[in-house]
């Protein structure tokens, strides 16, 4: 499958948080959770997540995913991904233009930095794209 470019006219997925807390285990850590709704042929534009730890899991679809110079795989219902901290999320696609595509994102990041820019720490959209 070719790679696609990020086109902007494609429709952006819906994020929200689910749950949010301090990790009394990991002082000055928290985690995040993000349920990441894509309409059919939508698109995230290229990304970072800061020093987020991140892994992903699709609940449903079939998703389109490159991390850094890593050759884009295709992402199925049930399978998972891992982003280490400051990893450039370089596409970020609902594979299919007739059927929706969610995936669950778990970030954990630190306290301080989410508190200070809220979503903004959790996604850092490339400056080209914004």
């Amino acid at each position: 499958m070719e790679e696609p470019t990020y086109d902007a006219s494609r429709p952006m997925p819906d994020i929200n948080i689910i749950y949010q807390y301090k990790l009394a285990n990991c002082p000055g850590k928290s985690i995040v959770g993000l349920r990441v709704e894509f309409p059919p042929k939508g698109s995230t534009p290229p990304h970072r997540h800061g020093g987020s730890s991140v892994s992903a899991y699709v609940f449903s679809g079939t998703l389109l995913n490159k991390m850094n110079n890593d050759p884009m795989k295709v992402i199925k219902a049930g399978e998972t991904w891992f982003e280490a901290p400051g990893c450039h999320h370089r596409i970020s696609d609902n594979a299919s233009k007739t059927e929706p595509a969610t995936l669950i994102a778990t970030l954990v990041l630190d306290t301080d930095v989410l508190e200070r820019d809220g979503m903004g720490a959790l996604i850092q959209i490339d400056e080209e794209y914004r």
